[in-house]
């Protein structure tokens, strides 16, 4: 990645370098152009202190979330593991994205090839679903802890929480290792600025000058298969929790019940609200105004896993108290 100063911006939008794909069929940019935040030039290198802030407190949280589990033989459970595996999940998630993006913030206008472009776009969207299905298999978890309590230990054992994080983790690369195949049968006729901080998908199909049909139906197609089973069993669990919260005979029974859901409800809020709005921005909101759903796409990626540790280990009592021992030297 190479990045320029905004004197560079114009020479390359008008001479952009051609690769010819086989047969001369079409043309394929050798590098894309990455932006940033079109109309918030004058205030990128302001905006860019909050943002790199934030990696910083996603980057030490998480790895703090995940040396405490390791190090906690009682956080060695079924509810701790799907975290690490959410820790991870946010590490890569904003470590794919930030740097570069505070890079074009600093900098200005950044050259990426367009191979690492579509590995930049197959990495966001693949460990964005990967992180649904992650929090689908929490609230799974929640279900059967509080539903049915007795069997908990039985029915989610560590290798059935391997075995889980493993198929989450093959369906996300599954679904989204065709939007990158999709994207090389396509021309883009010289066309190489996106407009963005990062190679987000639709931005990038946007710059092709051929019909995108077939790429824009399957990232629909895939996103409302994603999104809307995992919401669905995420509604499902919880209506199943509420119901058997509320059949508890003691208030102060239902109320640790439901505090234990509390950080995780928390969670999803945070990565859907920001993630739906994102999604029906790009096909629907043409009058959202650009620099705004850039913004949030980007806040998308880096809010969840900055406030992710800071949540659960606020909300959790093991963790809090591991951490107060590693700084403090006692129990929370």
């Amino acid at each position: 990645m190479k990045c320029l100063n905004n004197s560079c911006f114009k020479l390359i939008s008008f001479r952009p370098k051609l690769m010819t794909t086989v047969g001369n069929i079409s043309l394929r940019p050798l590098t894309f152009l990455l932006t940033g935040i079109p109309g918030l030039e004058a205030s990128q290198h302001w905006l860019s202190i909050p943002l790199c802030s934030m990696y910083v407190l996603a980057l030490l949280g998480n790895a703090l979330l995940l040396g405490v589990i390791k190090l906690e033989p009682s956080l060695h459970e079924p509810m701790y593991l799907f975290l690490a595996a959410l820790a991870v999940t946010d590490l890569v998630l904003s470590t794919t994205t930030l740097p570069q993006m505070l890079a074009i913030l600093w900098l200005g206008p950044c050259t990426i090839s367009f191979h690492a472009c579509l590995a930049q776009m197959f990495l966001i969207h693949a460990f964005s679903s990967v992180e649904s299905g992650i929090l689908v298999a929490m609230a799974l978890d929640r279900y059967v802890a509080i539903c049915l309590p007795l069997r908990h230990s039985a029915i989610l054992r560590t290798s059935t929480v391997a075995k889980a994080v493993l198929l989450i983790f093959l369906r996300g690369l599954i679904l989204i290792a065709p939007f990158g195949l999709l994207l090389q049968r396509l021309p883009f006729c010289g066309h190489r600025v996106i407009l963005h901080a990062y190679c987000e998908h639709m931005a990038v199909v946007k710059l092709a000058c051929a019909d995108t049909t077939v790429n824009r139906m399957y990232g629909l197609v895939v996103a409302l298969f994603v999104v809307g089973m995992d919401v669905l069993s995420i509604a499902l669990s919880y209506t199943l929790i509420l119901r058997a919260v509320f059949r508890l005979p003691s208030t102060q029974e239902r109320l640790k019940a439901l505090s234990t859901c509390a950080s995780h409800g928390c969670v999803i809020l945070i990565f859907y609200i920001p993630g739906l709005f994102s999604f029906l921005t790009h096909r629907f909101g043409h009058r959202v105004p650009h620099q705004v759903h850039i913004l949030l796409a980007t806040l998308y990626l880096l809010v969840p896993p900055m406030l992710n540790p800071i949540v659960y280990g606020v909300k959790t009592k093991p963790i809090r108290s591991r951490v107060a021992r590693v700084f403090y030297g006692r129990v929370a």
